[in-house]
């Protein structure tokens, strides 16, 4: 209702404006004016009121420590060198980050950490960040209303950053959940948190964007990036609308200095959702793998395989014995769905499987020789949750130095043949294809290459100002590059 008045008090606005020009000085304003202008700032003031005051109760400080031992000939005091020790004092660093103990000829102190989390069960789950907790010995939960509980882990996610904590309590409030799908750039949110320390923090700003991966902070990513103030101590709390309801898990900032600058990074709620679930039910997280090496489509890689437009992922290496090769998927498909959902680029498609149930099968689109066929695939388990040689040849022309394998760098590198990249210019033709020193050639336009000369040759016969497909191996994974020339 709030969200409803406020946006009519906007429109109306908006319209006021256009009929009348509105005054370059307050004091030049009508009463009128003056009114109306106040009504608009006070419907907007009560939208943000309101979103506090919703998710707030259910808003808690998450406080861990962690016994740390070190050899005598290692500092102890990581803040010793600080600068900002003259200015806090000595006793502040003791305080935050515990007394040294003596053990035995090793030092040991506590290492405390403090963030955000927020209620999602009345019987005491609670969800925050897994850096929160990570590694902690102890962890304690104060509630909004400054009851103190020990806490127990219930279960971490570390690839996506999340922890599911139980205290001893009922009756508690909740968040309510919003869906993250339904978020635009441009719409208002507020986080809610502890920013140093400091509790029941609120900000406010808008969605500066969202589908953010590629970011480096976790392994799977996808997340909602804002300019809402987020600093140190508002990890793990919630990023919600003007309705108050969760759209976000609050998790890093982009930061020069460690404060914000107004690029803040939250989980979205449908994933964070998704894991707490999991958490609850199975104390850990089982997802989907499907036993490929993909890449994202470029235009001269498409061109190649005939394929129009870059949406869709390419397999460059199906793995022998994984679900995939069960399925029937082979190297050079192009992927463009995955159980009826559009697939756009490679971070789509690592979500996708990762959240499929394993033992679930699906139908995946492919673009495979000219043809589209669909295969069904039965999704898997991710295993880890369950020298010498001749003289380098150079190619000025291409930029890269390439060297005839012998048998024991083949052995190493795991390959049977082919032709090693040794070294590349960062300026040349190869780079820019995507080439690295340390790939290994296989395959040219779909060919076998088992010699430079024979490399050399295939590629003298191909038109480099259109391309060539290359198939490529890189730290023991298949890839595909597309390798032109100017």
């Amino acid at each position: 209702m709030v969200g409803r008045m406020m946006r009519m008090s906007l429109c109306a606005a908006v319209v006021a404006g256009a009929m009348i020009s509105l005054p370059v000085r307050a004091q030049d304003a009508s009463p009128g004016e003056i009114a109306e202008a106040m009504e608009v700032a006070d419907s907007l003031s009560l939208a943000f009121e309101h979103a506090g005051a919703v998710v707030s109760p259910a808003v808690v400080t998450v406080r861990s420590a962690t016994r740390v031992t070190m050899d005598d000939r290692v500092m102890v005091d990581p803040f010793a060198d600080s600068p900002l020790r003259e200015f806090f004092g000595d006793e502040f660093f003791r305080r935050f980050q515990g007394v040294p103990r003596q053990q035995g000829g090793h030092r040991s102190f506590v290492r405390r950490g403090q963030g955000t989390g927020f209620i999602v069960d009345s019987d005491g789950l609670v969800l925050t960040n897994n850096h929160v907790v990570d590694g902690a010995t102890e962890v304690e939960v104060q509630l909004a209303d400054g009851r103190e509980f020990r806490a127990e882990i219930v279960g971490t996610d570390p690839s996506t950053d999340l922890a599911l904590l139980r205290i001893d309590a009922g009756g508690l409030p909740t968040v309510r959940w919003g869906d993250s799908e339904d978020l635009r750039p441009g719409e208002w949110v507020v986080a809610v948190g502890n920013p140093f320390g400091l509790t029941s923090t609120i900000t406010a700003g808008i969605v500066s964007a969202t589908g953010r991966s590629r970011v480096g902070i976790a392994d799977y990513e996808d997340f909602i990036q804002t300019d809402a103030a987020i600093n140190p101590g508002n990890s793990g709390g919630p990023l919600v609308n003007l309705r108050g309801e969760v759209v976000g898990v609050n998790t890093a900032i982009a930061s020069r200095n460690g404060g914000n600058l107004g690029v803040g990074f939250a989980i979205p709620s449908n994933l964070a959702r998704d894991i707490m679930e999991r958490l609850a039910t199975d104390g850990k997280v089982t997802r989907g793998w499907l036993g490929v090496m993909i890449q994202d489509l470029n235009e001269g890689l498409s061109e190649s395989f005939g394929f129009e437009g870059t949406d869709g992922v390419l397999i460059g290496e199906v793995l022998d014995g994984g679900p995939a090769a069960s399925g029937g998927l082979m190297a050079g498909d192009i992927v463009t769905a995955f159980n009826g959902e559009k697939v756009s680029s490679l971070d789509d498609f690592r979500m996708m499987v990762a959240q499929t149930r394993p033992g679930t099968t699906v139908p995946v689109r492919v673009f495979r020789d000219g043809e589209w066929m669909t295969l069904r695939v039965t999704i898997g388990t991710r295993e880890d949750e369950a020298g010498g040689g001749p003289a380098p040849e150079q190619d000025e022309t291409l930029g890269m130095e390439l060297r005839d394998l012998d048998e024991q760098t083949a052995e190493e590198l795991g390959v049977e043949d082919g032709v090693l990249v040794s070294q590349v210019d960062p300026l040349g033709d190869a780079s820019r294809s995507g080439l690295r020193a340390g790939d290994v050639i296989t395959h040219v336009n779909g060919k076998r290459v088992r010699s430079v000369s024979q490399l050399r040759r295939m590629l003298r016969e191909a038109d480099l100002s259109k391309g060539v497909r290359l198939r490529v191996r890189t730290d023991g994974a298949q890839r595909f590059v597309f390798l032109r020339t100017g």
